[in-house]
């Protein structure tokens, strides 16, 4: 099994609120290769900013993160609010992955309150099966190569833990983040950008509490003061055993 984890979610800042803190626990104690991806680079995230500029300050705000906990960043430059599942997006993360090479891969809950994580959800899923397909890319790999198997495949919470109607969502299993929340704090905060944004469009003046806030709740659902909550894909031909739960041990859900 090769020791590398892809997370790859929506928008920049959707990594750390979401997964950070289990990456740094599979860096600094499994010793993984992580990457972090993100679909698109933050385009639409400010009033002020036109989206050229808030693009590259938001990808540079998503690679000081990543830098910080010693992952890559990458994006798949798709824009915001035209995150679709099309055949162009799915060959990108396919070829994002060969080049990877993942074994383990954290997206978005398939329930989310924005279509792009939703969307980003569907795709990463497509594109993990497809990863291993020597057919799918034929004659196209470029230098890239299959994988060698489908990836564990991870879902991480839909924000607030609801879907679009408002119910809840809960994981299968939970990772204590406890000693790795300040880090993960520090990663959040590299996106400046997004508290302005935040505040006029969403009405949330500090991500940082929110982020706190919620990964306390998930603590305590899980018995402990932080955690990050998760869900495996379980579908025919995908990996059934935790390999996430095995390497960090994990709060199963009851």
């Amino acid at each position: 099994m090769n020791k590398v984890a892809l997370a790859i979610l929506a928008h920049p800042d959707d990594v750390e609120f979401l997964c950070a803190g289990t990456l740094i626990r599979l860096i600094r104690e499994q010793g993984w290769t992580v990457h972090a991806a993100t679909m698109t680079p933050g385009d639409c995230g400010s009033a002020v900013n036109p989206p050229d500029e808030i693009a590259a300050i938001r990808r540079a705000e998503a690679k000081a993160g990543a830098d910080f906990i010693g992952a890559t960043y990458h994006c798949v430059e798709a824009r915001d609010l035209r995150v679709h599942f099309t055949d162009e997006l799915i060959e990108r993360v396919v070829r994002l992955m060969a080049k990877t090479q993942p074994s383990i891969v954290l997206t978005h809950s398939p329930d989310d309150y924005h279509m792009d994580h939703e969307m980003t959800s569907k795709v990463v899923r497509a594109a993990s099966f497809a990863a291993p397909i020597p057919n799918y890319l034929h004659g196209r790999w470029e230098g890239l190569k299959p994988l060698d198997h489908i990836p564990h495949l991870y879902y991480c919470d839909p924000l607030e833990g609801k879907d679009l109607f408002g119910r809840a969502i809960r994981p299968n299993f939970w990772i204590d983040i406890t000693k790795q929340l300040p880090d993960k704090e520090t990663m959040l905060a590299c996106h400046a950008s997004q508290r302005n944004w935040l505040l006029k469009h969403h009405g949330v003046d500090d991500y940082l509490i929110a982020m706190r806030s919620w990964a306390a709740k998930q603590g305590a659902a899980a018995g402990v003061a932080s955690a990050e909550g998760f869900r495996q894909h379980l579908g025919h031909s995908y990996p059934q055993d935790n390999i996430l739960g095995q390497l960090l041990g994990c709060v199963n859900a009851t």
